[in-house]
């Protein structure tokens, strides 16, 4: 898909991961509509790029919210082409901590914007997308959801975060098979420690130990990275339905083959990010490879 002209929806556009998805889709010629709850900063977003973008005050938890999104969307530019889910909180909380048990209603809080708030936006944005002319390769739209390495390597306190993240990896699959017939391609990106205003939030307890994990840069992500592969997985129509990782913690490794599920053990290729079947991670401690999950159903193929 060629950004140039095309409507995207971007959750949580107005800071941190979104709000540098918005300002790179918008050097491409995209038309931004920002959902978000922070008036201020989704009004100075959508002034700064102009006719670029609009602002739409979404809460995302809430289906009535993110239709009336939708609408806003339709009415000033007519049609949506991409949906980017960049809406999430991280708050942390041990199972059993200093103050007894943790908070149920904070791990509620954490799935409902997480994880449905990140399909409550989908579905309706897919809706509408499906309603599109089909391009000359049959597409009709591309959704693009916010994962975390915690899906796969959750720390200490992060039981809901992870959950969450998990969730949203977990459901990306079966809604890429629900909607091909549609022409609507989805991916899932699941990033590492960002400097986001999220991020910056964590306590000295949870982020300290992920920066030591960090291999090679040893330092938190720009947003500007994230938003370079958002952006490419819009361009490129191959891509679709396979959670890709995006953060320097462990050397991933695989092969990819069209057709063929690759499981076997394989040597480390020294910080290669790329989809993978079997995951692996150095142990600063001693270098030793140490295999410690399969997380993915199967390699999509692509070119």
């Amino acid at each position: 898909m060629v950004l140039n002209n095309k409507v995207v929806i971007v959750s949580g556009g107005a800071s941190g991961l979104g709000l540098a998805v918005c300002q790179q889709l918008a050097e491409q010629g995209a038309k931004i509509v920002a959902f978000d709850l922070n008036e201020e900063a989704g009004h100075t977003l959508a002034e700064q790029l102009k006719e670029h973008a609009i602002f739409a005050k979404v809460d995302v938890t809430d289906a009535a919210s993110v239709e009336a999104g939708i609408a806003q969307a339709v009415k000033a530019f007519g049609t949506i082409d991409a949906c980017i889910n960049c809406a999430g909180i991280a708050p942390s909380d041990r199972t059993v901590g200093r103050n007894g048990a943790a908070s149920l209603e904070k791990f509620t809080q954490v799935i409902n914007v997480n994880l449905i708030g990140t399909f409550n936006v989908l579905r309706l944005a897919a809706e509408q997308m499906a309603k599109n002319e089909p391009d000359i390769n049959g597409e009709r739209g591309v959704i693009i959801n916010t994962a975390s390495v915690a899906a796969f390597e959750g720390q200490i306190g992060q039981a809901a975060y992870a959950a969450s993240k998990s969730g949203i990896v977990g459901m990306t699959l079966p809604i890429a098979r629900d909607l091909a017939k549609h022409g609507i391609r989805i991916m899932t990106i699941a990033p590492g420690l960002f400097d986001t205003p999220m991020a910056k939030c964590m306590t000295d307890e949870i982020r300290d130990p992920l920066i030591k994990m960090v291999q090679n840069p040893k330092r938190f992500g720009d947003p500007t990275e994230f938003a370079a592969l958002a952006t490419h997985i819009i361009n490129t129509q191959r891509r679709s339905d396979t959670p890709r990782r995006c953060d320097p913690y462990a050397t991933q490794v695989t092969t990819i083959q069209r057709g063929l599920h690759e499981t076997q053990p394989v040597k480390s290729l020294g910080g290669r990010y790329c989809t993978r079947m079997t995951y692996k991670v150095i142990n600063p401690a001693n270098l030793n490879i140490v295999e410690i999950a399969i997380v993915l159903l199967r390699i999509q193929a692509f070119e």
